[in-house]
């Protein structure tokens, strides 16, 4: 997948400035990590009258089907070849828009502290797509292209030079030139319109989109006479954020008609009474969730397993049915930092006896982690090496045993929906592995069964029905009473 960007120059200003306005050195050839594959950026040319920078996306077609588990452009699951044998290595689409927005942030912004005089002003420019499916052939791209001021070459490509019969593929070869265009519409048109053409995403299409649709779209997506084709095949047809964003661009066309600010127009309601929604972290939701497995499994004395800096265990304190919260870390650093953001130094006699930070390893048995109704493995095991994980598995179920036990980790098959993660990468450096919902079950039911448990799972997170939640949670009881574990813990 290739993207070629020229300008041409004076000794005043020489073209060579496309570095700057880039961020990305004439000399040197960088590479940069997407989720589905690298990009790389080079210059074929750069001299004083004339300077190209190329970007060359090199697609890993096997980590990408892994990654999406066979879903989006490419085939259905069952079509096994088609999701290795496609466009996507070669044709722009969504995954060359994506890569222009990771790798040319700041030039599409508009942002170039060394020469920001040089980003303002409009440039001799020349872009051209070897390649670039086209969902309504070589007319639609110029009804895209050509009210944006620029001048366009749209050359179908045929099925087979040697059958000319055969005819024309859906694919075409674009050149777009223009004189008055600065890097950064040239940069957010192509961002906008690649995936439009193609009419397809190669990731979820969340709420969010609507958002990076208009910030791209600034200032020429509202009078563009195609823009509800636009907006429609943008936001992948999903009926309700179409009509989100056509709302929202009729108040930007209303706005700029009057000359007059947006919220000057959107004034039916109140400032002082608009409710922003904004979505929930997840980091909040998992903490939530835990809190309801233990509330209903009625537990007053809880373990924190692998507390880190204690951001569940300030959350318990604010429970008065926790009388006694005991957080473990193997890291002392760790404990440290949770001890001062609970302020135990400063708190009163009454709160301070409900509890306590201890440094351990879960890879050990540990007595002081007897007598508790519930113990709360949160984002813990997937940190742990997985040679090592039945120590662990002993550790908690086998010595401790706490009546309850409630386990989060990540689902893997939900790492598709973050189109910034690069492709095969977890979701944290540290991560040993993360796993689907079925080996998550599997393992959690082969727990349960040594070590006498029962076990039941709940979503963390908005729950996806193709690929589940972020987070899946494990709630093992094994039905022993808090007054039976407090007998054990004081004959131990």
């Amino acid at each position: 997948m290739f993207l070629t960007i020229t300008t041409t120059g004076t000794p005043e200003h020489p073209a060579t400035d496309l570095g700057f306005l880039l961020h990305k050195h004439p000399d040197k050839a960088q590479a940069f990590s997407t989720s589905f594959g690298t990009a790389h950026v080079f210059y074929p040319e750069a001299e004083e009258r004339g300077c190209t920078a190329a970007l060359l996306l090199e697609v890993d077609a096997v980590a990408l089907v892994r990654r999406g588990k066979g879903k989006g452009r490419g085939g259905a699951p069952d079509a096994a070849l088609a999701q290795y044998v496609n466009d996507r290595p070669y044709a722009a689409s969504s995954l060359l828009a994506v890569a222009l927005g990771n790798v040319f942030s700041s030039a599409m912004r508009g942002v170039c502290r060394a020469l920001p005089e040089r980003a303002a002003e409009p440039l001799p420019l020349r872009v051209e797509v070897p390649a670039v499916p086209a969902r309504g052939g070589p007319g639609l791209v110029r009804r895209l292209f050509e009210p944006l001021g620029w001048a366009v070459t749209a050359e179908a490509v045929p099925l087979d030079t040697e059958f000319p019969e055969w005819g024309d593929s859906r694919y075409v070869r674009l050149v777009l030139e223009s004189g008055t265009r600065t890097l950064s519409d040239a940069l957010r048109h192509l961002y906008v319109l690649l995936p439009v053409l193609d009419d397809a995403k190669h990731y979820w299409v969340s709420p969010d989109e609507v958002d990076k649709l208009l910030r791209a779209g600034e200032g020429w997506l509202p009078g563009h006479p195609e823009q509800k084709l636009i907006t429609s095949r943008y936001l992948s047809r999903r009926w309700s954020l179409t009509r989100e964003a056509m709302e929202r661009l009729e108040l930007l066309r209303l706005a700029e008609t009057d000359d007059s600010e947006v919220e000057e127009i959107d004034n039916a309601v109140a400032p002082e009474t608009e409710q922003e929604d904004r979505p929930t972290p997840l980091a909040v939701l998992r903490r939530e969730a835990i809190l309801a497995a233990l509330a209903d499994h009625a537990a007053a004395r809880v373990l924190d397993l692998g507390c880190g800096e204690g951001h569940l265990v300030r959350e318990l304190l604010k429970e008065p049915r926790f009388t006694r919260i005991t957080g473990v870390d193997v890291s002392v650093r760790a404990l440290t930092i949770a001890a001062r953001r609970l302020g135990l130094d400063r708190m009163g006699e009454r709160q301070a006896a409900r509890v306590n930070l201890l440094q351990g390893s879960l890879a050990y048995t540990d007595k002081r982690l007897k007598g508790y109704d519930a113990a709360v493995l949160s984002e813990v095991i997937e940190h742990v090496d997985l040679p090592r994980l039945p120590a662990l598995e002993y550790a908690v179920f086998g010595a401790a045993r706490p009546a309850t036990v409630v386990v989060t980790t990540p689902n893997v098959e939900y790492n598709v929906r973050w189109e910034t993660l690069p492709a095969g990468h977890v979701r944290h450096r540290d991560h040993r592995f993360e796993w689907t919902r079925e080996e998550f079950r599997t393992w959690a039911a082969k727990v349960a069964e040594r070590h006498g448990y029962e076990v039941g799972f709940r979503p963390v997170g908005p729950d996806d029905p193709e690929v589940g939640p972020p987070t899946q949670m494990a709630v093992f009881t094994n039905g022993i009473t808090t007054d039976t574990t407090e007998k054990e813990a004081e004959a131990a």
